[in-house]
C-alpha cells in the first residue's frame, strides 16, 4: 500500500480483525511504529499586547481575569453523529478541529486552555490522526473513550506527546448521562480532567504555544454570507451573523447546531484545509471499515473566513511539529481575528462552496469534486 508523501507510514501487515471498543480498547494488532518526535516541549511565555495585557495563546483574546491560566492544553474527542446531538461544551473550546473518519462521518477535537467547560459531551474514541493534528501544541492532555489497540499503543508510547486522561486511565473523571443512549452518553468536564491529570502525575502547567497567528484583516478578502462543506453524510454550513460578528454552524439534516444548553455553536474564525484522505490497514469497527489517515504536511488549498469575508489561498505545513501557515495567492500571510476558531479538515473529494460567489476554489487548485 502506498502512503502519500508527508503522511505517517503505517505498518503494512493487517491483522484479521479489530473491534472498536467504546470504553476500552481491544485488538491484537502489532503496535505501529511511532515516528520519533522532534517537538521540544516548552512553556510558552504569556503573550502580551503593547499595554501588557495577558493574551490567551490559542485565541489571541485577553485572558480571563487578566492572567493566562498556567496549565497545559486539554484536547477532548467529541462525537458528531446526529444521534450524538445536541453536544455540550464545544462553545467553550479555544479551538475545535473537525476531522473526517471512517464511513464518511466526522469527529471533533475540542481544545481547552484559557476557558473551561463544566460539561463536555458526548466523549468518544480516538484515532491515529489526532496526534498529527495536535502535535504543534506540544505535550498536552488527551481525553477520549476507547480506541483500537494500535491507537492506544501510540497514545501511551514513550515518544507520545499526548498525556492519556482517557476513560480507561482516568475513569473517575467521566460519568454516564442516563438521559441518553449508549454509546452517545459519556460526559466529563475540564475541571475533572485537569484534576485527573494531576492525580496521574502529568505535568499540567505547560502552557501551549500559539497555534494560529492573529492580526488585522488582509485586503484580499471578499464578503460572503455563508460557506458550505459537503461532507459525505451531511452538508455543514457556517453562516455570517452580522449582529454578533460570528459564524454560526448548521447541518443540512438537523438544522442549526444548538447545544443541549441552548447555545448556538459559533466561531470567530472558520479555517478550511483541503487534505488528502486515505485508508490505513487497520479495521476500525465490526462493519469492516478501515480507519483513515490524512496527509497533513506539504501544501494544499485553503480558505479562511473571518469578519464576514472569505480569504482564499494555500496552507503549508513543512512538518507535523509546525502548525499550518495560510497565505493568499500573492503571498500575503492570512491572519485570524482574535477569538475561537474551528478548523475544518476537509477531504479533497468534498466540495466547498460559498453563498453568492460560486465555488470557493483556491486559485491554482483543481475544482473540488464530489
Amino acid at each position: 500500500m502506498r502512503v502519500p508523501p508527508g503522511a505517517r507510514r503505517v505498518p503494512a501487515v493487517v491483522a484479521a480483525t479489530a473491534a472498536l471498543a467504546l470504553l476500552s480498547g481491544c485488538g491484537s494488532k502489532p503496535k505501529p511504529a511511532r515516528r520519533p518526535s522532534t517537538t521540544t516541549t516548552t512553556v510558552a511565555p504569556t503573550t502580551t499586547t503593547a499595554r501588557h495585557v495577558a493574551v490567551c495563546p490559542l485565541t489571541g483574546t485577553p485572558a480571563p481575569g487578566g492572567k493566562v491560566p498556567q496549565r497545559a492544553a486539554l484536547a477532548v474527542k467529541v462525537e458528531n453523529l446526529a444521534q450524538a446531538r445536541p453536544q455540550y461544551g464545544l462553545d467553550m473550546a479555544d479551538i475545535v478541529f473537525e476531522e473526517p473518519v471512517e464511513g464518511g462521518i466526522t469527529r471533533f477535537i475540542a481544545v481547552y486552555q484559557c476557558r473551561s467547560s463544566p460539561r463536555i459531551e458526548p466523549v468518544r474514541s480516538a484515532r491515529f490522526v489526532d496526534a498529527d493534528i495536535l502535535e504543534p501544541l506540544g505535550q498536552i492532555l488527551f481525553a477520549y473513550s476507547g480506541a483500537i489497540q494500535p491507537v492506544i499503543d501510540e497514545i501511551d508510547s514513550p515518544t507520545s506527546l499526548l498525556d492519556d486522561v482517557g476513560a480507561n486511565k482516568a475513569g473517575g473523571a467521566y460519568s454516564v448521562d442516563y438521559a441518553r443512549v449508549a454509546p452517545h452518553n459519556l460526559q466529563t468536564s475540564t475541571s475533572r480532567l485537569y484534576a485527573a491529570a494531576k492525580a496521574l502525575g502529568y505535568p499540567v502547567k505547560k502552557v501551549p504555544p500559539p497555534y494560529f497567528t492573529y492580526g488585522s484583516l488582509p485586503s484580499g478578502g471578499k464578503p460572503v454570507s455563508a460557506v458550505h462543506i459537503a461532507f459525505p453524510l451531511d452538508v455543514t454550513s457556517w453562516t455570517w451573523d452580522a449582529q454578533t460578528s460570528r459564524w454560526t454552524r448548521s447541518y443540512s439534516d438537523t438544522g442549526p447546531a444548538v447545544q443541549g444548553d441552548n447555545v448556538v455553536i459559533s466561531a470567530a474564525n472558520v479555517v478550511i484545509m483541503h487534505v488528502a484522505e486515505y485508508p490505513t490497514p487497520y479495521v476500525e469497527d465490526n462493519t469492516g471499515a478501515h480507519e483513515n489517515e490524512l496527509t497533513l504536511t506539504g501544501s494544499g488549498p485553503a480558505w479562511v473566513f473571518r469578519n464576514g469575508v472569505e480569504l482564499t489561498g494555500t496552507w503549508r505545513r513543512p512538518s507535523l511539529k509546525q502548525a499550518a501557515v495560510f497565505t493568499e495567492t500573492n503571498g500575503t500571510r492570512i491572519t485570524l481575528t482574535p477569538g475561537n476558531t474551528w478548523e475544518e479538515l476537509v477531504p479533497t473529494t468534498s466540495p466547498v462552496t460559498v453563498s453568492g460567489t460560486g465555488p470557493a476554489t483556491a486559485p491554482g487548485a483543481a475544482p473540488p469534486t464530489g
